[in-house]
């Protein structure tokens, strides 16, 4: 089949584009409009391969995404692009209005459109898997159950609600117009390629370079991590196996604190590329004023997805981290070309 991915230049996008081409025999569209965070560095290795394609649109222009699906024809979408880290939905919301809400609603019209003109077979196969995130639960408290897929909707920051928007607006094209819909709910990921804002590529770019380590409030957060390979083998079974119209919520099984994650990923630095200066990266945390509506915990019971799909995180509460620090540690070059912005110079064209 061909499989329409967007974004797929992000972080999530390109463990599955490489994912897919490397597990199955699916052809890919890679549809990116390279913000910031999309990163064509992070293709490199599979750019060649006759199975893939890239097209670089803006999901807010709707004719331009009407154009992808005529000139691409593809058999399946999975919808990952957007706007999606916190501290920035503060400081610029409409930017996550326009990309989450808007951008999907452009391309479920545009997917209706192109089902409702396929042949009986391709239209009983054709699914639209919308991915999305944990964070539109809201909050749990410490001794809460995680959150399942009938938790009700509790979002908090301008991220969630934007996510919670679209996931609605998923739900409504299937129940409405029968656009053959699965959502997934995932919790936070981790892993190779992931921009350097996030706060596990912080901590070791931090500890990297010798500056300190901002740990937001008193560092008791809790979150739950699913390595980014895991969620890329979910997602291939949601799309091949889950039932039209279900949701699916992905976990790791991997509950850490913000302050516990940090210092167990300074020990990983300590033991793989010690401090020049003897010291242990610990030394280096720093805490910091907390973000407004920062949620307190989030956990996934990924129950659902285990007994009707089979599937299961392969990482555990080592092995992804330790797979993730190695990672950062042999492709330098992939991140200094991100902190310096030679990233974005090199994809404008304007380095030699």
């Amino acid at each position: 089949m061909k499989i329409l991915i967007t974004g797929g230049a992000g972080f999530i996008g390109s463990n599955l584009v490489r994912h897919l081409l490397a597990e199955t025999d699916h052809e890919v569209v890679n549809l990116d409009k390279l913000t910031y965070a999309g990163n064509l560095a992070s293709l490199t290795d599979i750019q060649s391969n006759p199975r893939y394609r890239f097209t670089q649109v803006d999901l807010c222009d709707a004719e331009a995404v009407k154009n992808v699906f005529h000139e691409h024809d593809p058999d399946r979408v999975m919808h990952l692009a957007a706007e999606s880290h916190v501290d920035r939905s503060i400081d610029s919301p409409g930017d996550f209005i326009q990309t989450n809400v808007v951008g999907t609603y452009n391309l479920l019209h545009a997917s209706l459109h192109h089902y409702q003109q396929l042949d009986t077979p391709r239209r009983d196969s054709f699914r639209f898997l919308h991915v999305s995130t944990d964070e539109v639960f809201g909050s749990l408290g410490m001794d809460d159950p995680g959150f399942n897929e009938t938790t009700p909707y509790d979002p908090h920051s301008p991220y969630s609600a934007s996510k919670a928007s679209s996931d609605h607006l998923a739900r409504a094209w299937h129940d409405t117009f029968g656009l053959p819909v699965l959502v997934t709910n995932c919790s936070n990921n981790y892993g190779p390629y992931q921009f350097p804002e996030k706060l596990i590529p912080v901590v070791i770019l931090k500890c990297l370079r010798g500056e300190p380590i901002p740990v937001y409030g008193a560092g008791a957060n809790v979150r739950d991590w699913l390595y980014v390979e895991d969620h890329c083998r979910a997602l291939t079974r949601v799309l091949d196996a889950g039932t039209v119209g279900e949701t699916y919520n992905i976990g790791g099984n991997n509950e850490r604190s913000n302050l516990d994650l940090v210092k167990m990923l300074c020990g990983l630095l300590d033991e793989m590329h010690p401090s020049s200066d003897g010291k242990r990266y610990e030394e280096n945390i720093q805490f910091v004023t907390d973000r407004p509506g920062h949620d307190m915990r989030y956990a996934i019971d990924a129950t659902k997805i285990g007994r009707e799909l089979d599937w299961q995180p392969a990482e555990d509460f080592d092995s992804g981290f330790r797979k993730t620090v190695r990672w950062y540690l042999e492709n330098q070059t992939w991140w200094q070309n991100i902190l310096s912005g030679d990233y974005r110079l090199e994809r404008l064209g304007e380095k030699a």
